[in-house]
């Protein structure tokens, strides 16, 4: 499988991608995913995303990477973080190697832009992603915790 570069004419192909990913991942474990966003503003945002040196997005077979360069963080002044952003990998090539290779290239451009921290999140109870993240060198590192009801209208009197 060939891991290349997304030009301007894949931009397509990418969204197809991405919508997957979204239908697949958060469309099933986040009720408040907006899973047709995709076809709605997806085209403009990875268009840009293409054009812009500070992201990366790849194509393999039939799924994607993204990964961006985050901005400094004031907070945090000497982490030059890559967030790998939006990642799929399409059935019939899962547990090919093709996940494997389309991390390493983020890890190698990662490294090429200075990148001394990188990160990903995943859904907690996607555990093949976690269990891939892991096997790539991949290691918790924080946790976003969210209160099984959600929004609490009735937190402080307010209704």
């Amino acid at each position: 499988m060939t891991v290349s570069p997304c030009a301007p004419e894949d931009v397509p192909e990418l969204l197809r991608s991405a919508a997957a990913l979204f239908a697949e991942d958060g469309g099933r474990r986040d009720p408040f995913m907006d899973t047709g966003w995709p076809a709605r503003e997806g085209h403009a945002y990875y268009a840009g995303l293409v054009q812009d040196p500070a992201c990366l997005c790849l194509l393999a077979g039939d799924g994607h990477l993204v990964g961006r360069l985050r901005r400094p963080d004031p907070l945090r002044p000497g982490a030059v973080t890559a967030v790998l952003e939006s990642m799929r990998v399409g059935p019939a090539h899962r547990r090919t190697g093709v996940g494997a290779e389309l991390v390493a290239a983020f890890l190698s451009w990662a490294e090429e832009n200075g990148a001394n921290e990188i990160t990903v999140q995943a859904y907690t109870a996607n555990e093949d992603a976690l269990a891939f993240y892991r096997a790539q060198g991949f290691e918790p590192f924080s946790l976003t915790l969210r209160h099984r009801n959600g929004w609490l209208s009735t937190v402080d009197g307010a209704h």
